[in-house]
């Protein structure tokens, strides 16, 4: 029997693409690499509010819907708290730090995210453009930089983009889609659903996929009569998303229209939150109403939005009766550009950079695997078969590399690679200042680690003991400190009027101003201050009240 399985993969191997294998191999090293480096990346700001709505999401549900408190948790009943309440339940279940448990699988589900990018682009244009996907979105720092600790962000992108996935698989099949089909889309819509309201464009993106497969030539009746007919086939994956959804989204069951109350309620948010834009700031309900475009035009590597364009331009060249790729790039366009749109003319809220619109990060990839196959079948057809065979290495050589460029930023970025910005703006230090940067205190670790490793250089507690306490105030939220200090015991977050010892702070926002100090160690990346400490003990004591709530947003 071992034997046997031993040839079958083998024969296996052999025929498979080595494409395909060689993307195999690269998600099964960042499953791995996840596990490796989890550690690196600090608690966000966020995840003490998201999992403490976790927790009244399962206190809703063990009291047998009795207790209500998750309706009257700041607004975060307008949101799908799926992933936190999955975090929970682990958490209640596994001898791990729950925050642990959030870390690894908000990894794991962002290297899902590239499987199903990789999977979209190979059904789409094939096993290189798969492959081309799957290294762009790896490379990307808004993407990787983020997977660890986004834990909202991140698994609502990856869930859309396996639904989008597995509709195009579906579509492709009608009038006989499989079920194996629908059912992994129900899955996954109810997934995204689980998470934000947004999810919902999803049944719009059905509609159109839906139009593009219908058989040419149809009447106008005969289309819409197809187009009915297809609708009714997910009927059940429909109603498969949203029992999902509403296990993770409490409010979402009170009444059947309030997912599309919260998206309205999404746009007419009004938070005393501060964003920077070309080194303005403004208010969360101020931005202009390019803010995401700009954002993504100079948070994405530069070789993503050109393979990107590539892919619109094949469009156009492909494009014919039964053009499907062309048909399905298109699609794949649209569901990129019409969110951002809605966003322009809605004029909606904005900050946090582009967090808010991650979704769109792995269809983007998916477009940039398409348009960079295309052009490399180009040069097949048009110099692999001529003379110009030398050019023709040396082009697949210069794409390859400016590819993979940006994973030696992340590298020199690392554990910060959501500080990525390409040359249009250049790089991390044009950036620096003049758009958000570590707005969710991700360098909260290395300060601690840094100022206990200092503290211990000067002789303190040379047995692991604290001989007395030391005050820290922080511009940023006190439990990612507390996580952090509380192995040693040493380290307090200093709150009231507490005189602080020590300050520590990003950079962003100008948040090391806040409170004076001297300042005994930097944190730099690129050459870039995105962190500091800062020494007050030789100061006249003075209280945490010092350091403004504004320095703190």
């Amino acid at each position: 029997m071992p034997g046997r399985i031993l040839n079958i993969a083998r024969s296996r191997l052999a025929t498979s693409d080595p494409f395909d294998l060689a993307t195999r191999l690269l998600i099964a090293a960042l499953f791995v690499l996840a596990l490796l480096i989890y550690r690196d990346y600090a608690i966000s700001n966020d995840e003490e509010v998201q999992h403490r709505y976790g927790e009244l999401i399962y206190a809703y549900h063990a009291s047998g819907f009795t207790d209500l408190s998750v309706f009257r948790y700041q607004n975060l009943y307008l949101y799908g708290g799926l992933f936190d309440l999955t975090s929970v339940i682990l958490g209640r279940v596994l001898p791990v730090d729950v925050y642990i448990i959030r870390h690894i699988l908000c990894a794991l589900i962002g290297v899902g995210g590239i499987a199903a990018a990789w999977a979209t682009a190979r059904l789409i244009a094939g096993p290189r453009a798969g492959f081309v996907a799957a290294v762009a979105l790896t490379v990307c720092g808004p993407w990787f930089g983020t997977m660890f600790n986004h834990t909202k962000d991140i698994p609502f992108a990856a869930a859309m983009m396996g639904a989008i996935y597995f509709l195009l698989r579906a579509v492709r099949d009608l009038p006989r889609p499989r079920l194996m089909h629908l059912l992994a889309f129900g899955v996954l819509l109810g997934g995204a659903l689980g998470q934000r309201a947004t999810g919902l464009l999803i049944l719009f993106y059905a509609a159109i996929a839906i139009a593009l497969h219908a058989p040419q030539p149809l009447s106008v009746r005969g289309t819409a009569r197809f187009m009915v007919q297809s609708l009714l086939l997910f009927v059940p994956a429909f109603a498969l998303a949203y029992l999902i959804m509403i296990v993770g989204w409490p409010w979402a069951a009170l009444h059947l229209f309030n997912p599309v109350r919260a998206i309205f309620a999404f746009a007419h948010f009004q938070y005393p939150v501060k964003t920077l834009l070309s080194g303005e700031i403004y208010l969360m309900a101020d931005v202009p109403r390019w803010y995401v475009p700009l954002y993504l035009a100079i948070k994405m590597p530069l070789a993503i939005l050109c393979g990107a364009a590539l892919a619109l331009v094949s469009i156009v060249t492909l494009w014919r009766p039964a053009g499907v790729r062309a048909k399905e790039t298109a699609f794949i366009a649209f569901i990129i550009a019409f969110p951002v749109l809605c966003q322009v003319l809605g004029h909606g809220p904005g900050f946090s950079g582009m967090r808010h619109f991650s979704f769109v990060v792995p269809p983007l990839a998916v477009l940039a695997g398409i348009g960079f196959d295309w052009v490399l079948a180009w040069l097949e057809t048009r110099w692999l078969e001529t003379k110009r065979r030398a050019i023709a290495f040396a082009a697949f050589a210069a794409i390859g590399a400016w590819l993979l460029w940006p994973a030696s930023i992340m590298l020199r970025l690392h554990p910060y690679e959501s500080l990525y910005f390409n040359a249009l703006v250049g790089g991390l230090e044009g950036a620096q200042h003049r758009y958000d940067t570590d707005y969710w205190v991700n360098v909260m670790g290395e300060l601690v680690t840094e100022l206990e490793a200092m503290l211990d250089r000067e002789g303190l507690d040379r047995e692991g003991k604290p001989t007395r306490r030391y005050y820290v105030a922080v511009c940023g939220e006190r439990v990612p400190f507390d996580k952090l200090a509380e192995p040693r015991g040493r380290l307090h977050y200093a709150i009231g009027d507490e005189p602080a010892d020590f300050f520590i702070a990003p950079t962003h926002m100008h948040c090391e101003n806040a409170i004076d100090g001297r300042v005994v160690h930097t944190v730099e990346r690129m050459g870039v201050p995105i962190g500091v400490i800062k020494d007050r003990r030789t100061m006249v004591a003075d209280p945490v009240g010092a350091l403004s709530k504004t320095a703190k947003k």
